[in-house]
């Protein structure tokens, strides 16, 4: 007589969790060596098209540094602190109020 074994469920889903987890932390860090890359290629461009006695340093040479640092920035917090805007209780709640919702719309 063979053992049936029932799959762990639980186990499961903390696998699936961690390896959905790895890829935005990938994503991430990808999003991270674009950025330095290009703006880097950036950096030297604007360099090497200074006129003389012209300064670096102006507004125009860090819009895209700022603005693109800006949409980094909440790419890391949306990785590393997924629980501060939309965490998992707020999953919760909104798929117990779509599952209520479309309960008394289908009756």
């Amino acid at each position: 007589m063979a053992i049936i074994m029932k799959p762990n469920f639980i186990e499961q889903d903390r696998v699936y969790r961690a390896t959905k987890q790895v890829k935005r932390i990938k994503g991430f860090y990808s999003h991270l060596l674009v950025f330095i890359v290009i703006n880097l290629m950036i950096m030297f461009i604007n360099i090497q098209n200074l006129q003389p006695n012209e300064s670096y340093f102006q507004f125009k040479n860090f819009v895209t540094l700022t603005f693109w640092g800006f949409g980094l920035f909440v790419h890391a917090l949306s990785v590393f602190l997924p629980n501060f805007i939309f965490g998992a209780k707020w999953e919760e709640r909104k798929i117990r109020e779509l599952m209520e919702k479309n309960n008394n719309q289908w009756e």
